[in-house]
This record gives C-alpha cells, sequence and structure tokens, in this order.
C-alpha cells in the first residue's frame, strides 16, 4: 500500500486528507471506492499521481491499453448493473489526463457538489445531462462538450428516457493540487 510504503499512518493521512480513518480504512481494504475528488486529495496527500491508486504499472514505452473488461469501477452500479464512474486510463505517474467513462445518476441529490484541482472536460456520449457548475445549469445532448475549471463546484445528472454515458478528462488534478 502506498500509505505504508511512505510511513505515513491513517491518523496522517487523515489529517491531510480531511477524510476520516475508519473511511480511510475501509478504501485500503476495498470496501469503499473513493471519488474523483477523494482520489485527488489521497494522490496529492501522498504525493503519488492518482492513477497510481487505481491502475496497473504500464509496462514498455508509455503506451497503455485498457480493456473495457479491464476497466476500473469507481462508484457503484447505474441502471443496468454497470459502475456509475470508472476509471478508463492508466499509465506512468507522469501522466497528466485522467479519463473516466460515467453513467450520472437521473437526481442531482444522489451525488453532492465535487469541486477539485485542475481543468474537466465532458462529452456527452449517449443521452442527455445536466451540468450544474458554478451556480449555473447547462443542458447537453449526445455530441456536445463542456470544459470548466474543477475547482468550481460541480455536478451531473442523466436527464433523457435513456440512461447518459458520460466521458470524463480531468486535466492538471494532483499536479495542479500540488502547485
Amino acid at each position: 500500500m502506498l500509505r505504508k510504503q511512505s510511513g505515513m499512518t491513517l491518523d496522517t493521512l487523515g489529517e491531510l486528507t480531511g477524510l476520516t480513518k475508519s473511511y480511510l480504512s475501509k478504501v485500503e481494504r476495498g470496501l469503499s471506492t473513493p471519488s474523483i475528488s477523494v482520489a485527488l486529495k489521497l494522490a496529492q496527500a501522498l504525493r503519488v499521481d492518482v492513477e497510481s491508486l487505481f491502475a496497473r504499472r504500464a509496462e514498455g514505452e508509455g503506451v497503455t491499453v485498457v480493456r473495457k473488461t479491464e476497466r476500473i469501477a469507481l462508484a457503484g452500479g447505474a441502471e443496468g448493473g454497470e459502475p456509475r464512474l470508472q476509471m478508463i486510463g492508466g499509465g506512468p505517474d507522469e501522466r497528466t489526463l485522467l479519463p473516466f467513462v460515467m453513467r450520472p445518476p437521473a437526481d442531482f441529490t444522489a451525488s453532492s457538489l465535487k469541486e477539485h484541482a485542475g481543468d474537466e472536460f465532458l462529452f456527452v456520449h449517449r443521452g442527455t445531462i445536466e451540468v450544474e457548475v458554478g451556480g449555473k445549469t447547462i443542458g447537453l445532448k449526445t455530441g456536445d462538450a463542456l470544459h470548466f475549471n474543477a475547482a468550481l463546484p460541480h455536478r451531473i445528472r442523466s436527464t433523457g428516457a435513456i440512461q447518459a454515458e458520460v466521458l470524463i478528462v480531468v486535466a492538471g488534478g494532483a499536479h495542479a493540487a500540488e502547485s
């Protein structure tokens, strides 16, 4: 575990991240899956790239292939039994883009507002969504994209008859949080 390798206690990691020792223990044991914003906090506190918390190391010359069956689930099931949030990238620590596929819930109350370091880019692959960002609500449909400063409080919901699927790319992440 990265925390143990760095000689850090759960108490110290909790102080650095604002997370409880109990929650951190559950994450370490695989009983709880952190959100993107929590993963970014953990990566910053551990001074590692967020991908190193989840992804297996790529071998070779900086090329990573993540098959659909190898995606890492970061949040619980959505309609159809698929995870609501999956990490679809991986690779060496120097990577600064963190790609995810999200199947947002239909209700904003199902997720709290998030904010984290870096930029966030959304591309609606399927369906329609609403994004609440910086106090505004923006509607997007299949093929639409949105780019914003991820420090602005934000959340996403699916609004159509079919479950929306969104590509999310977080740029800067842990690196931006360190500066």
